[in-house]
């Protein structure tokens, strides 16, 4: 057969099979970009339950603490007296004792689920109370950073041999549970005992005593303190200005800050701002918040400021001090 005549038979048979086999690599392409393992698309959250914790509990004595039992009566009485009958316990179940790592891992999920219930902000201003699904309450960019918040409480706070007991809740007629983790000395954390807050806005003063003639120094104290739910100190924020001072004259200014809190997170910037004169002069930055939320400094306004999800207080301000 002519040379040119059979290259262009072989060329028409060959063409059906090379767009077959083109086909089927298109096809095995889709088929694997479907794979979210493969896409980077987002994989479902799998759920547990508690009765997936209690697989993985040692039975307890039912008998709570006697700490713990007045935390949770302290907390029912503030509850009631600031927020009246919208948040209410209802219920406490004693599950048991931690005892092993798969325990733990399912703990994460729980306390951390989308729809896990979870209660922010400060019950001496009720106008701050949210109490929701984890989903619900927080914006979908920082979802995930309150997840790993929550998260990252297992094992740091929450260990083996810790006893968790399930609460009832109603929330305005909506019921819902959360699981508290405690031991002899105490609550230890729960998504609505641990968010919610006590802080009175208004903060405390203290000055130093009346000047007297041979006094050549002043000072002025403001702070702020955090409770938790069932009135025990939680956390504190706070500035103090120092004047050093000849006659009317001031020659020297200091000030301090301070920060800190239990379970969360704390942050207190000052400086001077006018260290002569007839008066002297500082600004302040501070905030603290519950472990799900974030503080954050900006020095070119010099302020802290606060995003996420979390109870928190944020004071920023100028405070000037005279002779």
């Amino acid at each position: 057969m002519d040379q040119p005549l059979k290259y262009l038979i072989m060329k028409k048979l060959l063409t059906p099979f090379r767009l077959l086999a083109l086909a089927t690599i298109l096809a095995l392409s889709s088929c694997q970009s479907e794979d979210p393992e493969i896409s980077g698309q987002e994989i479902t959250e799998v759920k547990t339950s508690v009765n997936d914790l209690r697989k993985e509990i040692t039975p307890v004595n039912q008998i709570i603490p006697e700490m713990v039992q007045t935390q949770i009566n302290d907390s029912k009485a503030n509850l009631e007296q600031y927020l009246k009958n919208d948040l209410q316990i209802e219920g406490i179940s004693v599950i048991g004792k931690l005892s092993t790592a798969r325990g733990l891992e399912i703990t994460q999920d729980l306390i951390s689920q989308k729809n896990s219930f979870i209660a922010t902000g400060n019950i001496l201003d009720p106008a701050t109370v949210k109490v929701g699904s984890i989903i619900n309450l927080n914006p979908a960019e920082e979802l995930s950073a309150a997840q790993t918040e929550l998260k990252n409480l297992v094992g740091r706070e929450i260990t083996m041999d810790t006893h968790v007991m399930e609460i009832s809740w109603n929330h305005k007629g909506e019921k819902f549970s959360t699981l508290c983790f405690y031991n002899d000395s105490g609550i230890i954390w729960d998504n609505v005992l641990g968010g919610l807050v006590m802080i009175s806005q208004r903060g405390n003063v203290e000055e130093s005593p009346a000047a007297q003639a041979k006094v050549s120094s002043k000072w002025y104290k403001q702070w702020w303190t955090a409770n938790w739910l069932w009135g025990s100190k939680r956390g504190e924020i706070g500035y103090k200005i120092t004047i050093y001072y000849t006659g009317s004259s001031v020659s020297n200014v200091d000030v301090s800050d301070w920060g800190s809190i239990s379970l969360g997170k704390a942050k207190s910037e000052s400086k001077v701002t006018k260290k002569t004169g007839a008066y002297g002069q500082c600004r302040y930055a501070l905030g603290l918040c519950t472990p799900t939320g974030s503080l954050s400094f900006n020095s070119n306004n010099f302020s802290v400021s606060f995003s996420g999800l979390g109870s928190n207080i944020v004071s920023n301000g100028t405070k000037s001090l005279y002779p």
